[in-house]
This record gives structure tokens, sequence and C-alpha cells, in this order.
């Protein structure tokens, strides 16, 4: 090979990582997964839309979502469709008083139920102004659960024991390599009770229902929408359509509105292992992330 044969393979070579470097950013720089946000056409005011999907196990996001919205003068009302089986108390708490906080501040908040909104999902459904579920929606299981594993037997069947020091009776209760005594089932079902008495004090306030009431329907059954309306836990039957109607009455805006809502653009990993990245996120969520209460519907 020649000397200048090889100063033109080196030239060919430079060009080609220069161009995988460039293209490389510009796939960087356009899927970097940041939120971006999309309007639909219409002549009327502008009503945006948070959607609250899966379970809540972080109340971050859509907190941020609502506030940003609420602060912004040219939304009129928002619309918040919720398709979530319910999760933790207290990012559910922390949603709901942010919908509360919008909703006392005059904007109105109605909620889309979706095919579930349950438990955690109907908590924070409360602080909204008007709630419109279909008529096939499950929601209600009001209540609070608390799950724990025990390897007590399959530890012992493989002659694995464990050792534990600690500086109170209770501080390891719920310890997975032992039998939960009956001291602290005691402990901690007053837990359980004190929680759901939260729950179901915002359930006869925001639903004006007695507590007599309020607490036979929040015994941790399901109910469709249709039967959830005629007990007075939700305000009308509708779809998502009716619900962006009727946040547009409410609104005080004529004609079609204009609908705002965030889209989040697809990070490049996304794109090249969404699906494997799917299944870790899932595991992560159900062996490490689960709340220790939860208002939750469970399901099989």
């Amino acid at each position: 090979m020649t000397k200048t044969t090889k100063w033109v393979l080196a030239g060919i070579g430079t060009v080609f990582v220069l161009f995988v470097l460039f293209w490389g950013a510009v796939l960087f720089f356009v899927f970097q997964g940041d939120n971006d946000e999309e309007y639909s056409s219409g002549s009327g005011g502008t009503l945006a839309i948070v959607e609250l999907k899966d379970e809540i196990l972080s109340s971050e996001n859509i907190v941020r979502q609502i506030k940003k919205y609420r602060e912004t003068s040219s939304v009129k009302g928002i619309v918040l469709r919720i398709e979530s089986p319910g999760g933790g108390v207290s990012a559910s708490q922390e949603i709901y008083e942010e919908v509360k906080k919008t909703r006392d501040s005059g904007k109105p908040v109605v909620v889309s139920m979706g095919s579930v909104a349950a438990s955690g999902g109907y908590y924070v459904s409360c602080g909204a102004t008007k709630i419109v579920a279909n008529p096939g929606t499950v929601t209600g299981s009001i209540g609070v659960i608390s799950q724990f594993m025990n390897f007590n037997q399959l530890m012992g069947k493989v002659g694995v024991g464990t050792t534990t020091v600690k500086s109170g009776k209770f501080k390891d209760t719920g310890n997975p390599y032992r039998e939960m005594t009956e001291e602290e089932k005691k402990y901690f079902q007053e837990t359980i009770d004190e929680v759901y008495q939260q729950f179901l004090s915002v359930v006869e306030t925001e639903r004006k229902l007695s507590h007599e009431a309020a607490k036979k329907l929040a015994d941790g059954r399901i109910f469709t929408g249709k039967k959830a309306y005629e007990v007075g836990l939700v305000d009308t039957l509708g779809t998502y359509e009716d619900a962006i109607a009727l946040a547009a009455h409410l609104a005080g805006i004529s004609g079609a509105p204009r609908i705002l809502k965030e889209r989040k653009k697809e990070r490049l990993s996304d794109i090249l292992f969404g699906s494997l990245k799917e299944e870790i996120v899932g595991l992560k969520q159900d062996l490490l992330s689960q709340p220790m209460l939860q208002y939750k519907l469970t399901q099989p």
C-alpha cells in the first residue's frame, strides 16, 4: 500500500468518525427528553390537560403541572384525566392538596375518570370542582392497605438465618425474615386506622356526606361509575369529551376550547432500549419503590 493510499484511507476514516459524531450529537439534542407542549385548534379559551396514569408512586410531576397551569393566566381551567388504581398515601395526599388549592383559587378542575380511578386515584379526585366518570369506570376502593412479604419458612428450608440488632421493639416491624407478633400487628393496625380516618374525612368533607354514610361506602369495596354516581361519590356520568365540555362551561369559555397538553419528547435511549427499560423500571417499582402505606386497589 502506497503512502498516498494510506493518507486517503485515513482521511476517509476521519470523515466517517466526524459524520457519526455529528449525527450522534444531533440525535442527542433532538431526543434528550425535555417536556414540550402541544395545542389543539380551537376558537375559545384554553384548557390544560393533565394525565395521571398508572400507580401513584410520586407526586412531583403531577403537582408541577397543576401548579404551572394554575399560575398560567391564559389557562382558564384544567381537566385531570385519571387512569390509576391509586398508590402511595403521601403522594396521593400531595396531589389532592394541589388540586384542591387550584379549585379554591377559582380555576375549575374537572376530573375525567378512565377505566380505573380507585383508592388513591379517587382520593385525588375529591379535590376537583367536578368529577366525571364513565358508567363502567372502576372507582371507590376507599381504604388503606399494607402488605408484607414473609420469607421465614423458605429461609428455614434452605438453612439461612438472620440476626437483627435494633434500638426498639418496633424498629423492624414487617421484617420479612420472621413472623409479625400480635403486638406488632396491633401497632400497625392502629397506624392503618389513623391513615384511613384521614381518607374518610376527605370523602365526608368533599362529597358532603354524613360520617355514617361515608363510612358505609368506605369499606374497601369498588363501585362502577354508575353506582358511584347513585351514591354521591361522583358528580356526573360522561366521557372524556364531556369532561372537557364541562370544564369549558365552568371556565366561561364559549366556542370550542383550545387544548394545552404536555408532551414528553422521547429520549434516544427510550427508542433504542424502550422495552428493556420498561421491564427494569417495572421490576424496581414492584420490589423497591412500593410505599409501605397505600391507598391502592389491589388487583389479581
